[in-house]
């Protein structure tokens, strides 16, 4: 998935430092956007309610700094998207099947790689297109088989990225057909719903775990024909740490199944939003919350 939302100070791709100080100790690592800092957040503070000192690795960068990181032993997990593992790291095709996705790279990494993926989180954080409410009913837009229809009459806004993606503006066009915006607006993420609000755009590129979707009420319309790959979220651990720490597995897959795409819309918003919180509280409160 395209990175985007509020990251903290970014650390160099070079040899981690300060590994010694917490040695032993699990290292969990995370890239360096929202997200991926809430779940690594999420993944450490699970770990030391069970009794583990752990060593944070967070903000590492994208998602070649965080692989390379985990091969060398310099991180022992760190949260990784089932649609960035195939595209952007093992180049296959996108799986749109959320379940056929990770048992692919779960076994790919495994017989590639020796890395283990521990249990999936239900929420998936894939590319869509989304609209105010109002824009979709007075236009009778659900599905993006009604926005490949009614493009000529609309204003797209997205980042540049999606000009260009496989599985972005050409895949749309390739899949559905139509998808000829009357105008397209190239524009930042921290803009790109303020502008949709203000209607100077009609319909905007957003990925489903935003924030915004639910904070705004938008319409996230239908894949109706399944051209976004899946992108669930799930630890990749190094086996070496698992069998160290047999408390790893059982503490993440438990945590899996509370992680829902309307958990990670409102733990987003209350870092990215007008709050502003930290990672790490807005993690220990929602621990707190679910005990």
């Amino acid at each position: 998935m395209p990175s985007r939302g509020r990251a903290l100070a970014l650390l160099a791709a070079a040899p981690l430092a300060g590994c010694a100080e917490l040695a032993g100790s699990p290292r969990v690592g995370s890239k360096n956007f929202t997200e991926e800092l809430i779940l690594g957040e999420l993944y450490a503070q699970s770990l030391e309610r069970r009794g583990l000192r752990v060593a944070r690795r967070l903000d590492l960068g994208a998602t070649a700094i965080a692989m390379r990181a985990l091969q060398r032993g310099d991180i022992d997990l760190y949260p990784e998207y089932t649609g960035t593992a195939l595209l952007d790291v093992l180049h296959l095709a996108p799986i749109a099947d959320p379940r056929l996705a990770y048992e692919t790279v779960a076994r790919a990494y495994r017989e590639r790689f020796g890395l283990v993926w521990l249990a999936p989180a239900p929420f998936e954080d894939s590319q869509a297109l989304a609209a105010t409410a109002t824009t979709a009913a007075r236009r009778s837009l659900r599905t993006l088989s009604d926005v490949a229809r009614a493009a000529p009459q609309l204003t797209l806004g997205t980042v540049p990225e999606f000009l260009h993606r496989a599985d972005g503006l050409p895949g749309l066009q390739r899949v559905y057909g139509g998808f000829r915006f009357r105008r397209i607006v190239q524009l930042d993420n921290g803009v790109k719903y303020d502008a949709l609000l203000r209607g100077a755009i009609d319909v905007v590129v957003a990925f489903t775990t935003d924030g915004e979707i639910d904070a705004d009420r938008l319409v996230v319309f239908v894949d109706d024909k399944r051209l976004f790959p899946a992108y669930q979220a799930a630890p990749v651990a190094r086996p070496a740490a698992l069998a160290a720490h047999p408390q790893i597995a059982p503490a993440l897959d438990a945590l899996a199944p509370r992680l829902t795409t309307k958990v990670m819309r409102r733990l987003n918003r209350e870092v990215d939003g007008p709050a502003q919180r930290e990672p790490a509280d807005v993690a220990r409160d929602f621990l707190d919350e679910h005990g």
